[in-house]
């Protein structure tokens, strides 16, 4: 196992992580454990969500339990 390959990217916005949607609803269901945050490896779909939910792109890797700030340099 690649412990690099189990880090995600994960949306906070103030000091709550998005874990996702209300069955039946369209409210967000927020958590303040950045385990319990919906995760996704895709970048533009992190990128989509984050700008709907008006959050902040965050790396997550929960093996290792590291979390910090998603940066992309632009070249």
């Amino acid at each position: 196992m690649n412990v690099r390959e189990k880090t995600c990217l994960i949306i906070r916005k103030g000091p709550d992580f998005l874990v996702g949607t209300i069955l039946y609803s369209t409210d967000l269901r927020w958590s303040i454990s950045p385990w319990d945050a919906w995760g996704t490896r895709s970048r533009e779909q992190a990128e989509k969500v984050a700008r709907v939910t008006g959050g902040t792109l965050w790396l997550f890797n929960p093996v290792l339990g590291q979390l910090r700030r998603a940066v992309w340099i632009r070249s």
